[in-house]
């Protein structure tokens, strides 16, 4: 059961300064030429899942060639305008739209966090969903997929790979999550998330050749 911890997260500073960006994960992990030079821009990587704190109204760094979902999960309001068009984005609320777009944000609301999925057009496509949580009835987080806690309190428990793995697997004990911890889905022994709150649920689904 894989847990990445938001608070061990690196602080990567926009280009333009109007905020910084925490790297959940991506594929493929290419190691980080680090330090003062790495920024949230960098593009060695087919997809990426990162919060980012946007403090400052201003331009979005483009991404060409691929995807972008955006979702505001602090804060009350992000106006964004994409190619022109302005787009009210309210909390929870994941908004596509391409990567290489002209694109800005206003803040008339103040700061936000927001959650971007960004996938590589023709390799992978990405999906937010924002879901209450229950703790009567564990969410499974599944290979693909990271369970990222957005609000409230909740743990997580590895779940069994049927009957026979419930022989086999050791009962253990519940891990608590923290604000923004992001939990990685697997196909084996399914962690299942319980509690009270909003998970988002990120999906990055392959793309079979010759499909959109």
């Amino acid at each position: 059961m894989e847990i990445i911890r938001y608070a061990e997260l690196k602080a990567h500073p926009w280009r333009n300064g109007g905020g910084v960006t925490r790297e959940v994960a991506r594929h493929p992990r290419t190691p980080s030429v680090q330090t003062a030079q790495s920024t949230a821009q960098d593009t060695a990587w087919d997809w990426r899942v990162s919060i980012a704190e946007v403090s400052t109204a201003g331009a979005f760094s483009t991404f060409a060639g691929m995807d972008r979902v955006l979702t505001v999960i602090d804060g009350e309001l992000l106006l964004l305008s994409v190619d022109g068009a302005e787009h009210p984005l309210e909390k929870y609320r994941p908004f596509r739209f391409s990567g290489g777009a002209d694109s800005a944000g206003a803040l008339p609301t103040g700061d936000i966090k927001d959650l971007n999925v960004i996938t590589r057009n023709g390799s992978f496509k990405g999906y937010t969903s924002i879901i209450e949580l229950s703790k009567k009835r564990a969410h499974p987080v599944f290979a693909g997929q990271f369970g990222i806690l957005l609000q409230g309190s909740a743990t997580v428990s590895p779940g069994t790979a049927g009957e026979a793995a419930a022989d086999v697997v050791p009962e253990t004990e519940p891990v608590e999550l923290n604000r923004y911890d992001a939990v990685v889905g697997s196909g084996t022994a399914t962690p299942e998330i319980l509690g009270r709150g909003f998970l988002a649920v990120v999906s990055i689904d392959p793309v079979e050749p010759g499909t959109d």
